[in-house]
């Protein structure tokens, strides 16, 4: 198991590198193509070409490789890696704010909303498919496959704003019309957009939308390896040993049949905060996603490349754990 980690560690630094050196390319020919991004600060007015310079100097944007289109900038790349992993430097962003103290800022309500989604399609879509494969053919099985295609098939933005429309607005007035609600769910769950006053409560709407496809996802590879699961040979002799229905179905069907699931949990953090750039515009939450949206918008490479940087980590992270459970839920699976 040690050697394992020891290599998944390892093959962490090509990954981390080749996506820093592609966002970095991407970025140095946005600049290239579009001017210097320091002007933006200035709007309309024209700007002493001292005063240019010197933020320009300051926000690492006086490299002469930046003026050149297409120049890959190997030396700004360089200089950037040596910045981040040996002095921890990220960078700043215009308004000279250190990168990772904008992470630190916006982080809190990321993780928010990716434990809302997480948990909601964990245990909703899990429990859902479980259901389903074990009356397959039932009311309940058509009506979970019919529900989940149906969310699938609905873009997570469309998804987001219908509910925002429906439920945060419409639905929310009905509730904050009326006395006896307390304000928590009227003003703080049913909200259209995100509330300071309600940092938690207000996260649930936009946390369950975040979690809603991949929850119909979870909800169908459930259904399918219960159902094949449950014809195993392991099962037909856990039922001949006179073990409870409830002991099978919990200890010996569900515990194998999560392998895949685990599988698709584990990658879908990474999807779940690609969704989350949508979901947190959407609802106007203070978190990464918005934060990278805003970066983009306005040009700032340096908060692009740190925080894209940080979101590679955890989701490289997340999958060699979801990989060591494997042996927790399977004792078959070895590592050495």
């Amino acid at each position: 198991m040690g050697r394992y980690v020891i290599r998944r560690l390892l093959q962490f630094i090509p990954t981390v590198l080749g996506t820093m050196f592609l966002l970095h390319y991407m970025t140095s020919l946005a600049i290239q193509f579009s001017g210097n991004p320091a002007r933006a600060l200035f709007g309309d007015r024209t700007p002493p070409p001292a005063l240019l310079q010197a933020i320009t100097e300051r926000l690492g944007y006086d490299n002469p490789c930046l003026d050149q289109r297409g120049n890959p900038c190997f030396g700004l790349f360089l200089d950037r890696l040596q910045n981040i992993f040996l002095h921890f430097d990220f960078g700043v962003n215009l308004r000279q704010r250190e990168v990772t103290e904008l992470v630190a800022d916006a982080i809190p309500f990321t993780l928010k909303l990716l434990v809302i989604a997480i948990v909601f399609e964990a245990v909703v879509g899990i429990a859902a498919g479980v259901l389903a494969g074990l009356r397959g053919g039932s009311f309940l099985d058509y009506t979970v496959k019919i529900s989940t295609v149906f969310v699938i098939s609905v873009p997570i933005f469309v998804l987001g704003l219908v509910v925002r429309e429906f439920v945060g607005v419409k639905l929310g007035n009905v509730l904050r019309g009326q006395d006896w609600i307390p304000d928590l769910i009227s003003v703080g769950v049913f909200t259209p957009g995100f509330k300071a006053d309600y940092p938690f409560a207000s996260l649930i709407i936009p946390g369950m939308v975040l979690g809603a496809v991949s929850l119909a996802t979870t909800a169908r590879l459930t259904r399918t390896s219960i159902m094949e699961n449950i014809r195993a040979d392991y099962v037909r002799t856990a039922k001949a040993k006179g073990l409870t229905n409830k002991r099978v179905i919990g200890v010996h069907t569900l515990r194998n049949s999560l392998i895949p699931v685990i599988t698709f949990l584990g990658v879908d953090i990474g999807a779940a905060m690609g969704g989350a750039v949508v979901t947190e515009t959407i609802f106007n939450v203070p978190g990464i996603g918005r934060l990278v949206t805003m970066s983009a918008r306005t040009g700032e490479s340096s908060v692009v490349i740190g925080v894209v940087t940080m979101l590679v980590l955890v989701v490289l992270i997340a999958n060699l754990l979801v990989d060591l459970m494997y042996a927790v839920l399977d004792p078959r699976i070895r590592y050495e």
